[in-house]
């Protein structure tokens, strides 16, 4: 299938979604309930991202600051891929590739972790998994049967 985008929709798409240029024009609460993270925190985020740049190849479609906040929309707002990369005028392929750089590129510069906040309770071994592969007999036809 081949999806064909006219003109008419790239500018819609391109409207659609909130660039950097845009979410520059938020205050600070505003851009915290918008992303999740603060002002300084975002900066940070996009600093750590400019020493990963290539030196060669061709330039990105998006900016860094655009980079980081398509991954805080792909985070806070659980939407899919396809949407996230609708909303910034990529492919998804290339959605799931910036959100892949960026993650790497936040975990290796060992500044920004996810708090893990486990139950306590004595006795209790955390590191055990369970998992449920109940098998439930299901009906199906024999292979001799006629096809209704």
């Amino acid at each position: 299938m081949t999806i064909i985008y006219t003109k008419k929709f790239t500018v819609f798409m391109h409207n659609l979604r909130m660039k950097y240029i845009d979410s520059n024009k938020l205050s600070d609460p505003q851009f915290k309930r918008y992303t999740g993270i603060s002002w300084s925190t975002f900066y940070l985020m996009v600093e750590q991202l400019k020493m990963h740049v290539p030196a060669k190849g061709r330039p990105p479609k998006l900016s860094l600051e655009d980079q980081v906040l398509l991954c805080l929309s792909y985070w806070r707002e659980y939407r899919t891929l396809f949407h996230v990369a609708a909303s910034y005028g990529v492919s998804e392929p290339t959605a799931s590739r910036i959100v892949r750089h960026v993650e790497d590129c936040l975990i290796r510069s060992n500044l920004f972790n996810l708090t893990k906040n486990l139950p306590e309770g004595e006795g209790i071994d955390w590191n055990v998994v369970i998992l449920d592969a109940t098998e439930i007999p299901i009906q199906r036809p024999k292979k001799t049967e006629e096809k209704l």
